[in-house]
């Protein structure tokens, strides 16, 4: 069985840290390595130097590097700890995403007796209290039937052929060094990227629906208009792996499907707050992708990553 090394990037982490870490330590298959990158604004995050010495017993190789803030990268900060693993696979998660059980790392390690898989990413769950809309959109892009995508899938999936999302995905070290990694810097969407050129390349991503973490948000609307843009930008700075598939087709979709479930289940009521988050999403992204026709303190105003815009100027 090959070992795994787990990384998380971390920013001012809640009690959930502290139950990943206790949900990991209990997995069928345990983690060889469990690295934090801690991003921080000034001294040492002391929440999550707490959690190290809490777990220090379960996890003899749980380390922690502190990234300073104005440096946080989504692919560089990820792929710096590509560069400090020394196990054959890696699984990406972020502070908030729990799993369901304690077959999660299994079912993950399982896709890549697949030689040609790069890249395996688990079933993300609406955890509670989550808004109808939320556990359907869960559900529409994490459904209950696993797959194993290819370039060959390209004209029937479109887009969804490289999806892939770090809040909780494994990765064959070799395959991301040969293919470069993660892309840095980049402003948001460093999975799909690099899920994209893996298609491209010839290999394949494996979604395996029977590894499941919790995880839902509830975003307001600006908050969906900020993460678009920003998603929008990524599109437009890769059209080497974006070109392949567009993903307006799938959104709208995604809204069709959505607005007719609530209907079908006497959830009317929240159809107003969908056409408003999907208006804000829809425009978010619009504009992201003609980012370079606006100016500079517009963009700062639209994106929700501002130390990326602030790291360009240098």
């Amino acid at each position: 069985m090959e070992e795994v090394t787990v990384l998380i990037p971390t920013w001012r982490p809640d009690r959930k840290l502290n139950e990943l870490l206790d949900r990991l330590s209990k997995q069928t298959i345990l983690p060889a390595r469990v690295l934090l990158l801690n991003t921080v604004d000034g001294d040492e995050d002391s929440q999550v130097m707490e959690s190290v010495d809490a777990f220090r017993d379960r996890f003899p190789v749980l380390s922690v590097f502190h990234v300073d803030r104005k440096d946080f990268d989504h692919g560089g900060t990820r792929h710096l700890g590509m560069t400090f693993a020394d196990t054959s696979l890696v699984l990406c998660m972020t502070q908030d995403a729990l799993p369901k059980d304690t077959h999660l790392i299994r079912h993950l390690v399982r896709c890549f007796d697949d030689p040609l898989v790069g890249a395996a990413y688990a079933r993300q769950l609406a955890g509670k209290g989550s808004s109808a809309a939320e556990q359907f959109t869960r559900t529409f892009n994490y459904p209950p039937v696993s797959a194993v995508k290819s370039a060959e899938d390209l004209e029937t999936l479109g887009i969804k052929t490289f999806f892939c999302s770090d809040v909780c995905a494994m990765w064959r070290r070799e395959t991301y060094f040969e293919l470069g990694g993660f892309e840095r810097p980049t402003i948001f969407n460093e999975d799909m990227i690099l899920a994209g050129k893996m298609i491209r390349a010839g290999y394949r991503i494996a979604y395996a629906a029977d590894a499941q973490v919790w995880h839902s948000h509830s975003y307001s609307a600006a908050k969906q208009l900020r993460r678009n843009f920003d998603l929008g930008v990524s599109q437009a700075d890769h059209p080497e792996v974006f070109d392949m598939a567009s993903s307006t087709g799938e959104g709208i979709r995604l809204v069709k499907q959505t607005a007719g479930y609530l209907i079908r289940n006497k959830k009317a009521a929240q159809l107003p707050k969908l056409v408003l988050d999907s208006g804000c999403k829809y425009i978010g992204y619009s504009l992201g992708k003609r980012y370079r026709k606006l100016p500079p303190d517009m963009i700062r105003r639209l994106t929700d990553n501002k130390m990326y815009w602030d790291r360009q100027k240098n």
